[in-house]
């Protein structure tokens, strides 16, 4: 049987909030009363509520604070919102900002509350639902588009669904291509942001003059070229999350700055004479050793600190093997979709060859590799012929069972006897087998430059340029 219907009625009258809790016990519901947001608050912990009905114009802490108290814990129930004639725009603002379920104006009707409530209940069931959902997802090694079953990874998730509903900063570590702007898009998914903007910024990418002018916007001929105001990147995260990518390349100049903005929630565009708030979560990435950074002067200690709240560190791709065929089926999924594809497998010996690889790329490098497989395939499975060569050659032999020296070189190529592969014998140069390889694709691509760079890792100037070589007009290029 399905419990009843738990409501949190907050109102400073009490003669408003005992009609309101008779209502709602002749519905059925369990009713509970509160005079303002703090004794809602305490209230809570004992009475956790499905819905709440609470009153805005209120002493003390009034239903907009209060609501904004339960927001920025990440723990708020559906909410309907009380308003007096004359001020709706608050309310509707309240429902905008905070997130509350619906408002209604005074006098109530008592149907239209009724049905309100339990549209309401029934959301909040369904947020009951997604959570555990989620709390599964971890257990059987995913977390959103995050995948893993190492013990690492199960640590990681651990860590994400404790720092995301929080307002801390998080200090993400890794090597390139490990996925910490994934990591990012989790913490903020699982926030109480998850509805406002998500915007990344990488450090590294960015000239030093205009650094500061992406951060924290500029005014109008703030410096030359500065033809119209213009907004940092604080603006544009407003209510949502800034991920600080490469964070250690940032100038320690606008380091400093940046430092002052976490403390104060404030920003001064360049040239602007005054400063405005900011409600922005920020999260910086780095490939650095953040000790290392800071022994090296490349990092404030001190900003080192304000944003190290929750460390959370991948590791690289290498050091959790396990993981790679769940990522390589999630990638898969994804690829196809991209290309329109329906590969539906990996076959054990191309798994054999990925597992034998160290990865110095991480997950961006065998993403790569598996979309240049997916788009070769086609559909069906990833056989070894659709890997890149240095993937395809198989281990050494072992000193015990290793052929004569005379033969070694011989062995070290490899007999590739997959249909569309392609054969060097001993004493092929580099520059033939590149030519081979690069006639073979177009030829695979029925002429399609494009798609042929594409698979081969190159830009199509590359291409263009490697076909001049051999003879450019028989191959469609300007000679």
């Amino acid at each position: 049987m399905n419990q009843p219907l738990k409501v949190l009625i907050v109102d400073d009258e009490t003669s408003q909030r005992s009609g309101l809790a008779a209502m709602v016990s002749a519905w059925g519901m369990t009713a509970q009363m509160a005079s303002d947001g703090e004794d809602a608050l305490v209230q809570l912990s004992e009475f956790p509520a499905d819905v709440i009905i609470t009153d805005l114009n209120m002493p003390g802490l009034d239903g907009f604070g209060f609501l904004q108290r339960l927001r920025d814990s990440g723990d708020m129930p559906p909410a309907i919102v009380l308003t007096a004639y004359g001020n709706i725009e608050t309310a509707v603002k309240t429902v905008h900002e905070l997130g509350a379920y619906w408002f209604l104006e005074k006098p109530i009707q008592p149907a239209t509350l009724e049905v309100l409530l339990r549209r309401a209940g029934s959301h909040a069931g369904l947020r009951t639902q997604n959570r555990n959902l989620e709390r599964q997802l971890v257990y059987k090694g995913a977390l959103g588009e995050m995948v893993g079953t190492s013990l690492k990874m199960q640590e990681i998730f651990a860590l994400l669904q404790q720092a995301g509903p929080s307002k801390a900063c998080v200090l993400i570590t890794g090597e390139s291509g490990t996925g910490k702007e994934l990591v990012a898009r989790t913490v903020h998914a699982l926030s109480p942001r998850r509805q406002g903007p998500f915007f990344a910024i990488n450090c590294a990418a960015l000239p030093e003059s205009l650094i500061e002018s992406e951060l924290f916007g500029h005014e109008k001929g703030s410096f030359t070229g500065a033809s119209e105001r213009r907004a940092g990147c604080f603006e544009v995260a407003q209510h949502g999350t800034l991920l600080l990518d490469e964070i250690g390349e940032m100038p320690l100049q606008t380091q400093a700055k940046l430092l002052r903005i976490l403390e104060d929630s404030k920003v001064r565009r360049l040239g602007g004479k005054t400063e405005f708030e900011v409600d922005v979560r920020v999260i910086a990435a780095t490939n650095k050793i953040p000790d290392e950074a800071v022994r090296g002067g490349h990092l404030r200690e001190d900003l080192f600190y304000r944003l190290n709240v929750f460390h959370i560190h991948l590791p690289a791709l290498r050091e959790r093997k396990e993981d790679l065929q769940p990522i390589a089926e999630a990638l898969i999924g994804d690829l196809n979709r991209k290309h329109d594809c329906r590969v539906v497998e990996i076959s054990p010996i191309v798994m054999e060859a990925l597992q034998r690889h160290d990865w110095p790329g991480n997950v961006r490098e065998l993403r790569n590799v598996l979309e240049r497989a997916v788009i070769l395939a086609g559909e069906g499975s990833i056989e070894l012929k659709h890997l890149p060569a240095f993937l395809q050659s198989r281990p050494a032999a072992s000193a015990a069972t290793a052929a004569p020296a005379t033969a070694a070189p011989v062995a070290a190529y490899p007999q590739l006897e997959e249909e569309g592969a392609i054969r060097f014998t001993v004493g092929t140069t580099v520059e033939e087998a590149e030519k081979g390889l690069i006639l073979r694709t177009l030829e695979h691509t029925r002429n399609n430059k494009t798609r042929a760079a594409e698979i081969l890792g190159i830009s199509l100037k590359t291409l263009h340029n490697k076909l001049k070589e051999y003879g450019g007009k028989e191959y469609g290029i300007g000679a």
